[in-house]
């Protein structure tokens, strides 16, 4: 399964630090995960939604830990470029 689009958006929040839309070989996409600051550093939610006892359930993930890592592993790095982007934008226009 490829991943064939990433698109990051980021935000400005202490623990939020991004939302996250993956789409997969072209034809489906995931919406709704989140990269998040952790007290371990920053890792990657998946969609979820809050049950009526106030818990939070997956909607979807990854069910095979290899998949888990790689996608984990790619969002950051996207998560990572878009922030770098967004300081040398900021550079450039000062």
């Amino acid at each position: 399964m490829e991943l064939t689009e990433i698109r990051i958006n980021l935000r400005n929040e202490e623990k939020l630090k991004a939302f996250v839309h993956v789409t997969f070989d072209d034809v489906f996409i995931v919406r709704g995960l989140k990269v998040i600051n952790g007290k371990d550093g920053l890792f990657v939610c998946m969609p979820s939604r809050k049950l009526p006892d106030g818990s939070y359930k997956d909607i979807a993930h990854p069910i095979v830990d290899d998949f888990r890592i790689r996608l984990e592993k790619e969002i950051l790095d996207k998560y990572a470029e878009e922030v770098s982007n967004q300081v040398n934008d900021s550079e450039v226009t000062e």
